[in-house]
């Protein structure tokens, strides 16, 4: 009997399970989004939301901290740098989990996981009408060259 154990076992052993949700985990704040199973999502955002919750306090040991589960320093950084000041006035909640279909195969149901307010925080910046002018060139360019070089082929 599992009386009074704490949160799911995945179906995996210890070791398995604590290194499928620390690299979850990494990939839910490289990308700001993942797609995954409804029990491992649920599982995850009780790992992720203590970790911004310290990462709102920039200091040593909430940095020792967040490495314990996060070993990869880009990703600490952009914690700390992007993310847990945008959630400074958020108390709690920065995940939110979108049901989106059962996976073929064994039925299970697949979510995806994110940061409220994802689209704001991992909004890719817009390209000026420059740089797709000169994109639009350069394609012209090599398109020309390349009839040119197919007719005197010929």
């Amino acid at each position: 009997m599992r009386h009074r154990k704490k949160g799911k076992r995945l179906g995996r052993p210890i070791g398995h399970r604590k290194a499928v949700l620390k690299n979850l985990a990494k990939q839910l704040i490289m990308h700001g989004r993942i797609k995954t199973t409804l029990t491992k999502a649920k599982v995850l955002r009780e790992i992720v939301e203590p970790l911004i919750t310290r990462a709102k306090t920039d200091n040593l040991h909430n940095r020792r901290y967040v490495n314990r589960v996060i070993n990869d320093k880009k990703l600490i950084r952009k914690l700390f740098a992007e993310i847990g000041p945008y959630f400074r006035e958020r108390n709690g909640g920065y995940t939110r989990i979108l049901k989106y279909e059962n996976r073929p195969g064994d039925n299970a149901l697949v979510v995806f996981i994110e940061f409220v307010d994802y689209e704001k925080l991992y909004k890719k910046p817009e390209k000026s009408e420059k740089e797709n002018d000169k994109k639009k060139e350069i394609k012209e360019e090599n398109t020309k060259t390349d009839d040119k070089k197919k007719k005197s082929e010929k």
